[in-house]
C-alpha cells in the first residue's frame, strides 16, 4: 500500500488505513477493477493469517465471507477464535425469508444476496448463498459466536464495536463494520466506493489487554451456559484508561456510562475539544450532543479554528448538531423544537457535507484537536454513544499520527458543499411552511 513520494511517518507500533487514501490502489473484489483506497479486508485477513493464539473479534457486523474464511482458517490451525456481534446481525442471511423481514432488513438480504452471486447469472444458487454469508459459514465451522442478548436481555441500544485483539499483542480497531458497504462499496453499483471509514492497529500488549478485559466482560463464559454476558449498562463501567504504545500515549474509554457517571464519553470529548488552543477538524457520521456544541460555541469565541465535515444523510436531520453550528434550526416532522436547541447567531463557515456516491457514507469518528491529538473510534458523538451503546472511544496524543488524520480531513475538505447546501436548505423551506418556526419540547440531551 505505498503512499508514493509522500508518505508520512508514523508513531512506533501504530499504523493507520484509509478506504478512500488517494495515494494507495488496491483491486476491487466488487469490479475487479484497480480503485483509490488501502483494502481494508485484505489488511484484516493478513492480520488474521499471522495469528497463532487467539483472535477475539467484536463487531456490530460481519458479512465479509473472506474475513469469515480467514477466521475458519485460524480456528483449523489451532487458534481460539470468538465472535461477539450486534444482535440485528447475528443471524445467517441465507436462512433467512425475505417476505419476513422489515424493510431495512429486507434491503440488506438483498445486497447480500446480490453480492454471493459469484458467477454473476443473476441467480444466486443454495451454495453460493452459503459461500457468501459469513455468519453462515462461521456457524458451520463451529466457531463460538454470541450477540449481546446473550445476557438474557433484548440487547444493549447496539453492540457497536468494531475491535479485534489477536495473540494478546494486536489491536484492531476504528470507525469499519466488516461489511462491503463498509469497506469496498455496494453491489451493482460501479461508482459506490464504500462508506468512509478507517482502521488503526496498535502493536501493544499493554493496550491489547485493556481490549481484551472488554471483550471477556461481553463473553462471559460463552455462548449458552449461564447468563454472565454483559453488554450495555450492565458491564463495570470503568473511566479512561491510560497506556503507553510505543512513544504515544493513548487513552481509552469503554461507553456506556450512566448519566449520573461523570466518567462518560461525551464529557471525554468536551475535555478534549476545550484543550484545543488553535484548531479543532472534525469528520462525523452523527453529532447530536448539544452539549459539544456548546463547547464549540466557547472555543469559537476563543479564535479556535473550527472545520467540520459530517456525513450528508444525518447533517441535515432536526437533531443534528450541524445545523446548529449553521446556525439553523429544522423542527421535526411534528414540527416540534426540542427545548435546549441554541443554533449559533451566526453560522460558521467552516461547516461542510463531502460530496460522495450514491448510497456511500461518511462514517468517520474522528477530531484532530490542534495537529497534535487525534480522537477516534466507533464512538459517534451522540447521547446514545454515551450512555446506551457498547462503544470504543480513543484519544491518540501523536503529531504523527495527527498529520495522517489531517490528510484525510483535507481530502474531504476539498469535495465538501460548505455552508446551508441546496438539500439543507429545501428542508428548511418546506418545514418552514409546514410548522413555522415549530413549537418547543422536552430537554435535549
Amino acid at each position: 500500500m505505498g503512499e508514493g513520494p509522500t508518505r508520512l511517518a508514523l508513531p512506533e507500533k501504530i499504523d493507520v488505513v484509509f478506504n478512500h487514501n488517494t495515494r494507495s490502489r488496491y483491486r476491487s473484489p466488487l469490479t475487479g477493477n484497480w480503485r483509490d483506497g488501502d483494502d481494508l479486508e485484505q489488511w484484516l485477513i493478513s492480520a488474521i493469517d499471522a495469528s497463532n493464539q487467539e483472535v477475539l473479534v467484536a463487531v456490530q457486523e460481519l458479512s465479509l465471507p473472506r474475513l469469515g474464511k480467514a477466521l475458519i482458517a485460524a480456528k483449523k490451525r489451532g487458534v481460539h477464535v470468538a465472535v461477539v456481534l450486534e444482535n440485528n446481525y447475528s443471524s445467517a442471511w441465507s436462512e433467512q425469508r425475505p417476505s419476513r423481514l422489515n424493510q431495512r432488513e429486507r434491503q440488506r438480504w438483498h445486497r447480500l444476496n446480490r453480492l454471493a452471486d459469484r458467477n454473476g447469472d443473476g441467480t444466486t444458487s443454495p451454495e453460493e448463498a452459503f459461500q457468501g454469508d459469513a455468519v453462515a459459514l462461521l456457524k458451520a465451522a463451529g466457531i463460538s459466536l454470541l450477540d449481546d442478548t446473550e445476557d438474557g436481555s433484548s440487547g444493549s441500544g447496539l453492540m457497536h464495536h468494531k475491535f479485534l485483539v489477536i495473540d494478546q499483542t494486536l489491536v484492531i480497531t476504528g470507525s469499519a463494520n466488516f461489511t462491503s458497504s463498509g469497506v469496498h462499496g455496494d453491489a451493482g453499483q460501479p461508482s459506490s466506493r464504500g462508506n468512509v471509514n478507517h482502521l488503526l492497529r496498535f502493536n501493544s500488549p499493554e493496550l491489547a489487554s485493556v481490549f481484551r478485559k472488554q471483550f471477556t466482560q461481553m463473553w462471559g463464559d460463552g455462548p449458552g451456559g449461564k447468563q454472565d454476558s454483559r453488554f450495555g449498562l450492565q458491564k463495570e463501567s470503568e473511566g479512561t484508561q491510560n497506556v503507553r504504545v510505543g512513544n504515544t500515549q493513548v487513552n481509552v474509554l469503554f461507553a456506556p456510562h450512566p448519566k449520573r457517571n461523570q466518567e462518560h464519553g461525551l464529557n471525554l470529548l468536551a475535555e478534549q475539544l476545550r484543550r484545543a488552543k488553535k484548531s479543532i477538524d472534525m469528520a462525523l457520521f452523527v453529532f447530536s450532543a448539544q452539549q459539544l456544541t456548546n463547547v464549540l460555541r466557547h472555543q469559537i469565541e476563543q479564535g479556535v479554528e473550527i472545520r467540520l465535515v459530517a456525513d450528508p444523510g444525518f447533517a441535515s436531520r432536526p437533531f443534528s448538531e450541524v445545523l446548529d453550528l449553521l446556525g439553523v434550526t429544522l423542527p421535526d416532522h411534528t414540527c416540534k423544537v426540542e427545548a435546549g436547541n441554541q443554533p449559533l447567531a451566526q453560522g460558521l463557515k467552516g461547516i461542510g457535507t463531502p460530496r460522495l456516491a450514491r448510497g456511500d457514507k461518511l462514517h468517520h469518528k474522528f477530531a484532530v484537536i490542534d495537529h497534535r491529538t487525534v480522537i477516534t473510534g466507533s464512538f459517534n458523538w451522540s447521547p446514545s454513544a454515551a450512555h446506551t451503546n457498547d462503544e470504543t472511544l480513543l484519544v491518540i496524543h501523536s503529531p504523527q499520527l495527527a498529520k495522517h488524520f489531517t490528510r484525510e480531513m483535507d481530502r474531504l475538505w476539498d469535495t465538501a458543499e460548505l455552508g446551508i447546501t441546496p438539500h439543507i436548505q429545501r428542508k428548511l423551506d418546506r418545514q418552514k411552511i409546514r410548522c413555522g418556526d415549530g413549537v418547543e419540547r422536552g430537554l435535549k440531551d
